[in-house]
């Protein structure tokens, strides 16, 4: 089964960039497409990006798109989470998820089968 682990959050000003990582062991993590989401105090989770195995994404959360790039690095089992010119609204719990099969995208959150333990940022001054 595929674990997964977040790090790279942090404190950071507004307008301050972090890059996350998302690593996964276990088996063949080429074969997984990988989520982004983050989930602010008091608010539900939501789904940024979805990055499947070659490394294509697709975008769930548009408002962050002009400011935020995934990709993904299979070679060292790992994807990425740029995030650029980030606003006190980005403060959040990022967690990375994984789901069987290269191409598929899930459109609910449940689909999704595995979770990392999430990685705090927090943009504040």
């Amino acid at each position: 089964q595929l674990q997964l682990v977040e790090s790279g959050g942090g404190l950071v000003q507004p307008g301050g960039s972090l890059r996350l990582s998302c690593t996964g062991s276990g088996l063949h993590f080429e074969n997984h497409v990988i989520g982004w989401f983050r989930q602010a105090p008091g608010k539900g989770r939501e789904g940024l990006f979805c990055v499947s195995g070659p490394g294509g994404a697709r975008t769930y959360d548009f408002s962050v798109k002009h400011r935020f790039t995934t990709s993904r690095d299979n070679e060292k089992n790992t994807v990425y989470l740029e995030m650029n010119n980030l606003e006190p609204e980005d403060s959040a719990i990022y967690y990375c998820s994984a789901r069987d099969g290269r191409f598929y995208c899930p459109d609910d959150e449940y689909e999704w089968t595995n979770w990392g333990q999430g990685t705090q940022v927090t943009v504040s001054s």
